[in-house]
């Protein structure tokens, strides 16, 4: 017995079988890696391809099979929640057309017994039964809205007679979308959303905006169910940043051959890291500008990506990934500015910047006329993404120093 008794972890799982999960997923992703990079090299899209932009499909095909089974499952068992129940009881058009009777016939006693307060409270299992296996982060994901509940309630309440202006059936389905919609996407935030995928964080703002426009009665700064979704999302997006994120340090004579395994890593970290901070950006818009330039630029472009900066080559290579950066930024950040200076947060990274033309001057220096031209070419982009980033002290700066005479247009470019 001593020798059949599993090795547990501090988790309460069996190390060898964790252990060989943990390997069957690695070289399951590594398949995956390769079959994209020969597909690429078919089509020849290999140049443009930038490792850690396009790993938004990390399940091993074991997970989501095993994922989708228990779905299976679940939905099959809850198919007979309601088997022993007569349908007067669990079909919310069956109940809605009971109350809607009773609202048209008397309706000062169904006004006095406060029903309008008394439905969603009604509806809220049963609406939340057909909601147990949606989910917005899915491509094939149902809007909401075109669900049989919604279709069904939509015009509750709506008859020939001119309603009263404090009928709060009004508020049916607004207080529905706050009690069982905003609950169900703060579970999905806190367990299942990914910030590091482009496409779940594309739904996940779409579904929030979507909310924020159509239900603004109810999704909204001041009230409490918002406030918490709100919170859960923030809390997984810190999470992310705090767990998730490393970036490799290397001497760099280590990253001169591009075909070693630590060249490769060190890339595939840099370029998922960019893609996490467009997904945070994403959120632009929803999030205040303080809370997002707090977690962007602190937390990420300070905190790992200008560290990824610093071993990375001088020359193309560093401008193609800062004008990366720079991309991701909301253009309104630098609209209304005042002065030449741009946003205090990115003074480190326009520093980094400054030094990088600095140093493709000093390493052109005794180089061919073709490697001077290219050197002067690099120093006017580096110019215009300071000018792009409303960093005119900068731009002005490093113009002056390597005599840069098309300043103003390439700013007003």
């Amino acid at each position: 017995k001593a020798l059949m008794a599993p090795n547990l972890d501090s988790f309460g799982r069996d190390r060898a079988l964790y252990q060989e999960h943990a390997k069957r997923r690695i070289a399951e992703r590594e398949a995956r890696r390769t079959r994209r990079r020969q597909a690429r090299e078919q089509t020849g899209k290999m140049a443009d391809h930038l490792e850690g932009l396009s790993s938004d499909d990390e399940e091993t095909s074991t997970d989501i099979t095993n994922f989708n089974l228990e779905k299976d499952r679940i939905s099959k068992e809850s198919s007979k929640v309601f088997e022993d129940v007569l349908e007067s009881f669990y079909s919310i058009d069956c109940i809605k057309s009971q109350f809607e009777a009773w609202r048209s016939k008397y309706y000062l006693s169904y006004k006095d017994a406060y029903i309008g307060l008394c439905l969603p409270k009604l509806f809220n299992p049963l609406i939340r039964l057909q909601l147990l296996t949606w989910t917005p982060l899915e491509a094939k994901c149902r809007d909401f809205e075109n669900m049989l509940w919604f279709e069904s309630l939509l015009f509750y309440g709506c008859e020939e007679r001119e309603q009263e202006k404090d009928d709060v059936d009004v508020a049916l389905l607004p207080t529905i979308v706050e009690k069982v919609i905003l609950p169900k996407l703060t579970v999905i935030a806190e367990n299942m959303w990914d910030p590091f995928s482009t496409t779940q964080t594309s739904r996940m703002v779409g579904i929030t905006l979507k909310l924020i426009n159509g239900y603004p009665s109810v999704v909204n700064a001041e009230n409490k169910n918002t406030q918490v979704y709100l919170k859960a999302l923030l809390l997984r997006m810190r999470r992310t940043l705090d767990d998730d994120v490393f970036m490799p340090l290397y001497p760099k004579n280590v990253l001169e051959n591009k075909n070693s395994g630590p060249y490769l890593f060190f890339q595939r970290q840099f370029w998922s890291s960019v893609k996490l901070l467009g997904n945070f950006l994403q959120w632009y818009g929803i999030f205040s500008n303080k809370t997002l330039q707090e977690l962007s630029i602190d937390g990420l472009l300070n905190r790992y990506i200008l560290m990824a900066f610093q071993n990375s080559e001088y020359g193309d290579d560093s401008i193609k990934k800062a004008q990366n950066v720079i991309n991701c930024f909301p253009k309104q950040w630098f609209m209304n500015l005042k002065g030449e200076r741009t946003i205090s947060q990115l003074e480190n990274f326009c520093r980094y910047l400054v030094h990088l033309a600095d140093t493709i001057y000093r390493n052109s220096i005794g180089c061919s006329d073709v490697e001077k031209r290219n050197a002067r070419e690099n120093i006017k982009q580096i110019v215009k993404l300071l000018a792009s980033v409303r960093a005119l002290d900068h731009a002005m700066s490093v113009a002056s120093d390597h005599n840069v005479k098309e300043f103003k247009s390439l700013i007003e470019g």
